[in-house]
């Protein structure tokens, strides 16, 4: 009769609801619910960090777009600067007035030449 309290308690062998809980002291085995709290705790830690990197990313959105962006092609000329861009303009305009005058001046010589002949 004791025998069969003890395997309806699970202490012994036997087919007891509760035996995969106990040990042959019938103390109760904790390795499950450590295994568990164990678990969690990882899935918490794991929530925690992808939360963080959420919101570092929403906050530095440029920075790592820049990252993955190509950088630009060597073959496409930077923008030109405005002053050089103006020094070239005046340059173009002395040479076109000093072309004129060259033409005015080889001009006015062979009418002159014409005159004194």
């Amino acid at each position: 009769m004791a025998a069969a309290a003890a395997a309806a308690a699970g202490g012994i062998g036997g087919g007891g609801g509760g035996s995969a809980a106990l040990g042959d002291s019938g103390a109760i085995d904790y390795s499950v619910h450590e295994a568990w709290n164990e678990a969690t705790n990882v899935y918490l830690l794991v929530v925690l960090a992808s939360l963080a990197l959420l919101v570092y990313a929403r906050r530095n959105k440029r920075r790592i777009m820049r990252i993955f962006t190509l950088p630009p092609a060597a073959e496409t000329p930077p923008e030109p600067n405005f002053y050089d861009s103006m020094k070239k303009i005046r340059l173009r305009q002395q040479l076109e007035m000093y072309s004129i005058g060259v033409m005015m001046r080889s001009f006015s010589e062979t009418e002159v030449d014409d005159e004194w002949r």
